[in-house]
């Protein structure tokens, strides 16, 4: 998928999911699967999910921007319910992530690795505007890194969730965090919650595999 440049995009523009920016912008359909019950973390809970379906989101559209510093993705995708408040035990908010590989070997059904972490920028229907900097190792070995780098807006309109994750393209020296620059190549994965079948935790949609990124370079000087 092609991570456009546009120079007249800035951070707060970039962030909004009905900005004009993203008007027009070509989107990618990803379809997503449920997350397998076998790789369910506890003994109870893949005996609970056994014979349920796991994943109630079949796919996503994404869209990517930058602006040569902030690096932004749009998400949506059908959600028949604004589900953005968390219970006790039965009621659980509607959330997304996108994972990128910070080893060239991590693999993105597992959440990485030991020695292979992947970052996740989390999103979640009863945080707001806020998003969760997050590394993992492995299934169940998720770290959160930071609250305040992973800029998130999500809104939820006639059945149809639409979110803009965005973050600086360079963070410096965070171990687990993922760095882009533009021309250069990367890779992404994405995840969906869908919080009226109660999905929470390793309970989700996900894409399986990891897809290509292609950053647009910033022009040479001189250039229109």
């Amino acid at each position: 998928m092609r991570v456009q440049y546009d120079p007249k995009a800035d951070a707060e523009s970039l962030l909004d999911p009905d900005s004009k920016i993203w008007n027009g912008r070509k989107r990618e359909v990803l379809k997503l699967m449920g997350a397998p019950a076998g790789m369910q973390p506890t003994a109870a809970i893949r005996a609970a999910y056994a014979d349920q379906k796991i994943g109630a989101v079949s796919s996503v559209s994404v869209s990517a921007l930058h602006d040569g510093k902030t690096i932004a993705f749009r998400l949506e995708w059908a959600d028949p319910s604004d589900d953005a408040e968390i219970g006790d035990n039965d009621s659980f908010p509607d959330a997304a992530a996108l994972a990128f590989p910070c080893h060239e070997q991590a693999p993105m059904v597992l959440m990485g690795a030991p020695g292979m972490p992947v970052n996740a920028w989390y999103w979640r229907a009863d945080e707001a505007e806020e998003g969760r900097h997050v590394t993992a190792e492995g299934l169940g070995t998720s770290r959160l890194l930071d609250r305040t780098l992973v800029k998130a807006r999500g809104q939820w309109q006639k059945g149809r969730r639409a979110l803009v994750l965005s973050r600086s393209m360079q963070i410096g020296d965070v171990p687990g965090a993922a760095q882009f620059a533009p021309g250069e190549p990367s890779r992404f994965g994405v995840a969906i919650w869908e919080g009226s079948h109660g999905e929470r935790a390793g309970i989700k949609a996900f894409s399986i595999n990891w897809k290509e990124l292609t950053l647009d370079a910033l022009p040479a000087k001189g250039d229109n």
